[in-house]
């Protein structure tokens, strides 16, 4: 082809690609060559589909635990999604209200996906599969989960992730350490018996606690909710849909979420009136509900009574009535209330 029957725009295109590449001090035309013995992209390489579908990995040979671990996968991954829109919220790269508001809607998003698919494990798997299943996997647990705890870490200040029985004594001189090993979820991992750390928080501490902790340090001034005070003032554009956004985000990853979890502990675990403990030896009675824990991303955005009924309207709409659920309608109500 004569250079006379390319287009103009496209030799154009082509000489914004040669000066591209020779800022770099590389040839267009080695790149032009390569590109004659690269095959089309595919479906299933961009996806790296293959490999995708070898990551299930069951310990043991019981059909349901493929839905276990699968759904487990697939929770991290949303998870990825939330984390990266948090990174850029927190980046201080975000300065429009209106861009503001679409990330904020994709974290809502991906919580609502992930708390209207909870029903796959509450429902989707045979009661007597998963409590066979579930001995195989000792002493890890769905808390040793990373990715959720930089969730809480870039979403708000660590004081609002701290137990509610160490919150008085911590002060802003307290060192990071200290908020770091009294954050609620470490006070949710304790032996039921003896009151010592469980194997699965040792284990936790020792592979991601240096991560944790330097994630507490780079976000204390630039976490989410410390981006939120130019966008929810009065006079701000978009304001009060913010405002909905975030308070919708708060109750999805501290009601709805964490008592999703709670209702699928209670129908696999509880057998009249003994619970069976967690894989991870977690007091998940004491550290599932919301009413024990109160964890709020942005307090500022509640009423004092909204706090004090931090998670009541869940049990309202979620109660069992049938007499066969008597024992979740049990737990719910004294656990859940929140």
């Amino acid at each position: 082809m004569e250079n006379q029957d390319l287009s103009p725009e496209l030799l154009k295109k082509l000489e914004k690609l040669s000066a591209k590449y020779e800022q770099n001090d590389q040839r267009l035309s080695d790149y032009l060559d390569s590109m004659m013995n690269t095959q089309y992209l595919t479906y299933w390489d961009y996806v790296q589909l293959e490999t995708l579908l070898s990551l299930q990995r069951p310990k043991t040979d019981i059909k349901d635990e493929v839905i276990f671990v699968t759904y487990h996968q697939i929770t991290e991954l949303y998870f990825k999604l939330i984390l990266w829109e948090l990174d850029q919220l927190t980046d201080g790269s975000v300065t429009e209200p209106k861009v503001f508001l679409d990330k904020i809607q994709r974290l809502n998003r991906y919580f609502q996906q992930l708390e209207s698919s909870f029903s796959i494990m509450t429902e989707g798997m045979e009661y007597q599969q998963f409590n066979e299943f579930r001995l195989a996997l000792i002493p890890s647990s769905g808390y040793q989960s990373v990715q959720y705890r930089l969730i809480e870490l870039n979403s708000t200040d660590a004081i609002n992730l701290v137990h509610p029985d160490h919150v008085l004594w911590l002060s802003s001189k307290s060192s990071d350490q200290e908020y770091l090993d009294q954050l609620y979820w470490k006070a949710g991992s304790r032996d039921t018996k003896t009151d010592e750390k469980t194997l699965t928080l040792k284990q936790f501490e020792e592979q991601y606690d240096q991560i944790l902790l330097d994630t507490i340090a780079k976000v204390r001034d630039r976490n989410l909710r410390q981006q939120i005070q130019p966008f929810i003032q009065e006079d701000a554009p978009h304001a009060q849909q913010i405002i909905k956004e975030l308070r919708t985000y708060d109750q999805l990853a501290n009601i709805y979420w964490p008592l999703a979890h709670f209702r699928t502990a209670v129908r696999y675990l509880v057998n009249g009136k003994e619970a069976k403990p967690a894989t991870g030896g977690t007091n998940w009675r004491q550290y599932l509900p919301p009413r024990y824990q109160r964890i709020i991303f942005f307090p500022e955005l509640w009423t004092d009574q909204e706090k004090d009924n931090w998670g009541k309207s869940w049990v309202l709409e979620n109660t069992p009535s049938e007499p066969e659920d008597q024992n979740l309608d049990t737990e719910v109500k004294s656990g859940g209330r929140g």
